[in-house]
């Protein structure tokens, strides 16, 4: 266990490096993202729109030509029709900004996916939390990259994949949301010995570690079944072959 948490916590350490890198401009895709979830299906939206604007580009070029074949040329001006079609499609296209899960759908389909879509809710819940509230969700990002790729392969109906459904796709987005629903006048008003804004960063602090406590365990599983295989595998090809009995060859 020591070595498992010594990895996690050097995993965890360099992609909160890498996160922090891509906020300085070292990524420009992930500048704003705070995990690799939100960030792919953010390029994914890119890339639509990308063959959006080809598409647009490729069918106002046939129509022009199409028209031009008819008529015998389009002429200076319909060139310039032509041109500001392409350049409405393009403007049209390009304002499409990335559209953000409603709440209700959060936890729907894979819990892999699940995991990359709350990522891309919490981004634009950010800015209505307190600072302290912020800064965990934005290392949260991190640690669901790290929980996403554990749960690549497992079945959906795993107690792990269940509790990860439970606790990314329900309980954290409910807390939020329960959170935004108190007026913004009251959240630093202190009642019953706290305040809502240090009862959001607590709540999120514990399941931040929750999350981490899940990752840890999914990588203890993988961990072991690597452990066996080098044990085969050096049973079978390392020093164990070497010691191993050696059916003895008759002349």
């Amino acid at each position: 266990m020591g070595d498992l948490s010594k990895d996690s916590d050097r995993i965890l350490h360099e992609a909160r490096s890498l996160r922090d890198d891509n906020r300085t401009g070292g990524r420009h895709r992930r500048a704003t993202s705070i995990g690799a979830g939100s960030a792919e299906l953010k390029a994914k939206h890119y890339a639509r729109k990308l063959v959006q604007i080809a598409i647009g580009i490729v069918g106002i070029m046939i129509a022009a030509g199409v028209v031009g074949a008819i008529i015998g040329g389009i002429g200076f001006w319909g060139v310039m029709l032509s041109v500001l079609a392409i350049l409405v499609v393009t403007g049209v296209v390009s304002t499409q900004k990335v559209k953000v899960p409603k709440r209700a759908d959060i936890n729907k389909g894979n819990v892999q996916q699940m995991v990359g879509r709350t990522e891309l809710w919490l981004e634009n819940q950010r800015p209505a939390l307190p600072p302290p509230a912020a800064r965990i969700v934005s290392d949260m990002g991190v640690q669901l990259d790290a929980l996403g790729l554990q749960l690549e392969g497992v079945d959906q109906n795993h107690p792990k994949a269940r509790e990860v459904r439970s606790l990314v796709g329900e309980q954290l987005p409910e807390m939020i949301e329960s959170y935004r629903r108190v007026p913004a006048h009251l959240r630093s008003e202190e009642r019953a010995g706290s305040t809502p804004d240090r009862q959001l960063t607590e709540s999120l602090g514990k399941i931040s570690g929750e999350i981490d406590s899940i990752t840890r365990q999914l990588a203890e599983g993988s961990l072991d079944d690597l452990a066996i295989k080098h044990r085969y595998l050096d049973y079978k090809f390392g020093e164990g072959a070497e010691t191993s009995p050696q059916l003895e060859h008759k002349d």
